[in-house]
């Protein structure tokens, strides 16, 4: 069945048109007809089934008829907010994506030290191609919450939204084959708690930019004995996460 997310400013009712986006791929891609039913996410986090009741393919309008509302339990209990080195390329189109698919709470890319690319004054346009990309994830791997991804203008900045527990992923704590500080963290969260985990760009962070962080209470911490690639580091941890809060209390 397929999965769509309700605008922020949809009332709640037992019926409604399909908005532009959705009516196209619904109908015009998936060719749904009368009867075909889908699920829909309200701004009130309600997953709701909903069938097509009626089409007019001349005005391109489609009504659906909410059924039923289910429940469901898809979300990470623990709100997960990843903090990326700016990194190359695609690279954050992909982590954007994986990310999401894995969880994610909130996805924020900065500029550090030896970062080699740069977003400057694309920084806006940046995030609104990264926000369409974590909205079609979120619907893809059926979330009820969609990430949202932001851009901050330093390292500190980013640093210093409000968590409960806080982590850089530092490779020379993997060097060490440290492995505790992880646990240890996942240990401690509670449900619907934040977790803040910093990640450095391609050549990873500076000694300094370590030392500033764990001086504002952040603790270093491996992520397994292998040194991970900018892209990947991100889906482990998460990966991780969802053991030790979902799989492991199950």
């Amino acid at each position: 069945m397929q999965h769509y997310f309700l605008p922020a400013d949809w009332q709640e009712t037992t019926q409604f048109q399909l908005d532009a986006a959705t009516y196209k791929h619904f109908v015009q891609v998936l060719r749904a007809t009368e009867g075909t039913q889908a699920e829909f996410v309200s701004p009130q986090h309600k997953l709701l089934i909903a069938r097509l009741e009626s089409l007019d393919t001349s005005n391109k309008t489609a009504l659906m008829k909410v059924e039923r509302q289910k429940e469901t339990t898809v979300e990470l209990p623990v709100h997960a907010r990843l903090i990326c080195g700016v990194p190359k390329g695609d690279k954050a189109e992909w982590i954007t994506q994986k990310a999401t698919e894995l969880g994610a709470f909130e996805i924020v890319f900065t500029p550090t030290r030896w970062a080699v690319a740069s977003w400057k004054q694309k920084a806006a346009k940046k995030v609104a191609r990264l926000q369409v990309i974590a909205n079609n994830a979120a619907q893809q791997s059926h979330r009820m919450v969609i990430p949202t991804v932001k851009y901050a203008q330093s390292l500190i900045e980013a640093a210093k939204m409000s968590a409960d527990v806080k982590l850089v992923a530092w490779e020379e704590s993997a060097k060490d084959h440290e492995t505790a500080n992880l646990v240890k963290s996942f240990r401690r969260l509670e449900d619907g708690q934040t977790i803040n985990i910093i990640f450095g760009p391609e050549g990873g962070l500076t000694v300094e930019e370590v030392d500033q962080l764990t001086g504002i209470g952040y603790t270093a911490a491996g992520l397994g004995p292998r040194i991970l690639r900018t892209e990947t580091a991100p889906l482990y941890f998460l990966s991780a996460l969802s053991f030790a809060t979902e799989l492991e209390k199950m």
